[in-house]
């Protein structure tokens, strides 16, 4: 789903809007962090942008199939045409 370098990115993001006040964050604290993102990203059953975008075209030809066949089948209800 998600790559090592995505995950490291979003962990890096996160990480850039903790308060300097704060301090910086000890590698426990970042490796926890970057097990708490994965587990959530994978409960929320996220797919890439190209497996959406995938689907998304898969969706659009089966659409237009059914749309053709729809219409053969119109065409053939019509009275008066031959089969």
């Amino acid at each position: 789903m998600f790559n090592a370098a995505q995950l490291e990115g979003l962990t890096r993001k996160v990480l850039e809007i903790i308060p300097d006040e704060m301090g910086q964050a000890p590698e426990a604290f970042k490796a926890q962090l970057k097990a708490g993102l994965q587990r959530a990203l994978q409960d929320m059953d996220l797919v890439t942008r190209e497996e959406f975008d995938v689907q998304t075209a898969v969706l659009a030809k089966t659409r237009a199939k059914l749309e053709a066949i729809e219409q053969r089948l119109a065409d053939w209800d019509k009275p008066g045409k031959d089969v």
